[in-house]
């Protein structure tokens, strides 16, 4: 099974829901602690809700399981941490939760794609989901979706 993962940021809302519509997306899973931030724009939960129903993508939020904790989230984004640091222990975080029993793999069928605000999964807790996943279940794969300059729409 193919997990997808998109960022929000960097990408116009015309973009960003064309990504979805040419990757076939019909779930999105968003994984940010705070999805009603007013720095989100269109990716703000109230609208980003109705922007999916616009475009039959069905919504789910999972902070609970996988976002990070706020301290976690603080101590990276203040410098206090390292990537590498954020890394470690949010994969920690996660296998203490436990994701890969309390989570299905049905939760990704239709077709998801993971939710979160970083423009590239390189430094984001979406694409260690994934990676966290495909080491506890078969037949795993990630897609970090397209950046919006290569999608032609």
């Amino acid at each position: 099974m193919e997990i997808c993962t998109i960022g929000f940021t960097k990408h116009p809302a015309r973009q960003f829901f064309g990504i979805l519509r040419s990757a076939g997306i019909k779930r999105l899973i968003d994984v940010r602690l705070n999805n009603a931030s007013q720095l989100a724009g269109f990716a703000k939960r109230d609208d980003l809700l109705y922007f999916l129903e616009l475009h039959g993508i069905d919504y789910v939020h999972e902070p609970r399981l996988l976002a990070p904790t706020e301290k976690l989230l603080k101590a990276y984004r203040n410098r206090e941490i390292t990537w590498g640091d954020y890394e470690a222990r949010f994969v920690d975080l996660i296998a203490r939760r436990r994701i890969e029993t309390e989570l299905s793999p049905e939760l990704f069928l239709p077709r998801s794609v993971l939710l979160c605000s970083e423009h590239t999964a390189e430094h984001c807790h979406r694409r260690l989901i994934v990676e966290y996943l495909s080491n506890h279940w078969p037949d795993i794969t990630a897609l970090h979706l397209p950046h919006a300059e290569v999608v032609a729409n």
